[in-house]
């Protein structure tokens, strides 16, 4: 079952120091993080330890328990064949790697943290907040996404309510932490991607297949934008265009666009310019990439 995508959607704030609760626009949250604006219920500003911040929506429909296994759930990465069937961290290791580590009893048990860790699918919006902050953050810049569509088990058992992000700071969440026995996924708030959204942290296990596609799509550039393109690279700086480009976007996604969309000294512009236009897509058309998934063949992972 697909929900309804929506990069701009208004969000939930919760103030931390009066429990006012309040939903604003994205242009309001860019104002707050300026310090431009205070909370309506104490005038707490952003400087706070207990200042407001984003909170799930009671409207959303992955607060029902019944439905998290009917929707259809996202994910972006670097490796064409995510999640893996049998996932061998170690799989790839030199031996020097392994010298390195401290010999196999070591590499075994690095690779047995690995395997304990949680996998993370969340709404479209943050599959594509993923990929353009992983590109800014990660230096991936270089590196071919692909786009999942996760199909949960029927018979998932969710976890009650769901967790403020517990994620570590580089983004891990142990699968026992958070998914005790009999538990397979656990709903959480996610700050990073998708702010206010929920994301899901479950286990190989509770996915039944995916569906992936290369991104973004190689045809779904606008051809009349690519001609304005060029022909801007030609009579302004790069740095004037990426303005450009990323004003066209959603406050949040404004500035992890802006290094995705970087034109490179000795780019060729018309390639540039398809590339870009074809990332845009990813957020302003997400229907025709939805509509590319669903030819995509299935592709099993529960063992």
């Amino acid at each position: 079952m697909e929900r309804r995508i929506d990069f701009s959607r208004d969000r939930r704030m919760l103030c931390g120091a009066c429990g006012h609760d309040w939903r604003v626009e994205l242009d309001w949250i860019d104002r707050w993080d300026q310090g431009v604006e205070t909370c309506p219920g104490c005038g707490m500003t952003c400087a706070h330890e207990d200042s407001p911040r984003v909170t799930a929506d009671p409207a959303d429909l992955a607060l029902d328990d019944d439905r998290v296994a009917r929707f259809f759930w996202y994910h972006t990465s670097t490796h064409p064949d995510w999640p893996r069937r049998n996932f061998d961290p170690a799989a790839d290791l030199s031996a020097e790697t392994r010298r390195m580590m401290g010999g196999d009893e070591r590499v075994a048990v690095w690779a047995a943290r690995q395997r304990a860790k949680a996998l993370h699918v969340g709404t479209y919006e943050a599959a594509v907040h993923n990929m353009l902050r992983r590109i800014r953050d990660q230096a991936d810049h270089d590196n071919q996404f692909y786009l999942y569509r996760v199909h949960l088990i029927p018979s998932v058992t969710v976890r009650e309510g769901w967790l403020i992000d517990p994620s570590d700071f580089v983004g891990d969440v142990a699968l026992a932490d958070v998914c005790p026995p009999g538990i397979d996924v656990a709903r959480y708030l996610n700050y990073h991607e998708d702010p206010g959204g929920l994301s899901l942290a479950l286990g190989r296990n509770a996915i039944t297949r995916v569906q992936g596609l290369a991104v973004p799509l190689p045809d779904a550039w606008d051809e009349s934008w690519v001609h304005d393109a060029v022909a801007a690279l030609a009579n302004a700086s790069d740095t004037e265009l990426s303005t450009v480009l990323a004003d066209r976007l959603p406050t949040n996604l404004r500035v992890q666009f802006a290094p995705a969309a970087a034109f490179a000294e000795g780019d060729d512009s018309e390639q540039w310019a398809r590339c870009t236009s074809s990332l845009i897509s990813l957020i302003s058309d997400p229907g025709r990439v939805l509509a590319a998934l669903d030819q995509q063949d299935f592709r099993e992972v529960r063992v």
